[in-house]
């Protein structure tokens, strides 16, 4: 049985994508465990999660690590935040902002069983509401508002470390649906081209 080290605590197990878990015995969202040399891993579909489609489609580097600093913006019901905090382990600490008071009831579950996961019931917009969170290595955000450019300059401006990385999951349809997402892309790297040096582009078909 093959286990090969892609990134850190991010691994190709017989070619399936895998995190090392971090609250062992667990299941997100009815993922395979697999025990090998006493390790357990959480299979990563990428199917259900754009993080995992962008290694599988060739991301060149993840600056998410043991004991980073991450904001995610737009946890949802927390299948690709549950990964993030197998990454950055128990030094490590997950913001997931999340707008929506059902996905939030799954968030605060998940947490229960992740301490270093912390559920903040909060609109991205606003981030003036969670200025707890302080400076982050790396923000993450999939959120789909027509704004979404805009979230992720204010956000990084307020927590984002000097050097820090955003992963930005552009949504082209929530920003226009009459546009061709080409063109809607071109728009966005525009945008973001004053606030910061884009160091890699994924399209994510067939994962998304």
């Amino acid at each position: 049985m093959g286990v090969v080290k892609l990134f850190e605590s991010v691994f190709s197990l017989d070619g399936k994508l895998a995190t090392r878990n971090f609250a062992k015995g667990s299941r997100v969202y009815g993922e395979k465990l697999r025990i090998i040399d006493d390790v357990e891993y959480r299979e990563w579909d990428p199917y259900r999660s754009k993080l995992a489609g962008a290694i599988r489609k060739g991301l060149k580097e993840l600056a998410i690590k043991d004991g980073s600093e991450v904001l995610y913006l737009g946890a949802s019901t927390g299948t690709t935040p549950s990964h993030v905090s197998d990454i950055v382990g128990e030094e490590g600490t997950v913001f997931c902002v999340e707008i929506s008071a059902t996905s939030m009831n799954q968030l605060l579950a998940l947490s229960e069983k992740r301490e270093n996961l912390i559920p903040i019931l909060g609109d991205a917009r606003k981030p003036d509401d969670y200025e707890e969170v302080g400076e982050v290595d790396v923000i993450y955000q999939d959120v789909a508002q027509p704004d979404q450019d805009d979230i992720l300059i204010m956000n990084s401006e307020k927590f984002l470390k000097k050097d820090g990385v955003a992963y930005f999951c552009v949504k082209s349809q929530s920003i226009d649906v009459l546009k061709a997402p080409e063109k809607v892309f071109e728009e966005v790297k525009k945008k973001l081209e004053p606030y910061f040096e884009i160091l890699q582009e994924i399209a994510l078909e067939p994962y998304d």
